[in-house]
């Protein structure tokens, strides 16, 4: 059966196809991250930056269109820079314990603070 406009590119490429993507891999408070620039990602608190500041985030993998980049030796040399948008809180995770039959409960709520970071470059690797 055959649904118009599905796969049919009448002969052309679509854009998001045609254009090359770079982005990288990247490491902020023991969590990876994939990154473009002008993406904007929440990452654990930076407690040391205030908002406007620029901050270094060290690389594991980068991929410029077709080539990908992660040797180690490479990757030192590349950091990725991002600037500090703002500092904010999760959303509340509320954490209940219960033992049936004794009376036993406790509540504990957690919200985490984060930084959102705008990334403003993703400099090429060294070829």
């Amino acid at each position: 059966m055959f649904v118009p406009g599905w796969l049919d590119f009448g002969g052309a490429v679509p854009e998001r196809e045609s254009e090359i993507r770079v982005y990288a891999i990247v490491r902020s408070g023991g969590r990876q991250h994939k990154v473009a620039v002008g993406d904007i990602v929440e990452v654990d608190k930076i407690s040391t930056a205030k908002v406007g500041d620029t901050v270094e985030l060290s690389t594991l993998l980068v991929v410029d269109g077709d080539a990908v980049t992660s040797d180690p030796w490479v990757l030192a040399g590349i950091k990725v820079q991002a600037e500090v948008v703002d500092h904010h809180k999760g959303v509340k995770i509320d954490i209940l314990r219960y033992k049936n039959k004794t009376g036993y409960r406790r509540r504990q709520g957690h919200r985490q603070q984060y930084t959102a970071i705008k990334v403003t470059e993703i400099p090429a690797a060294a070829k």
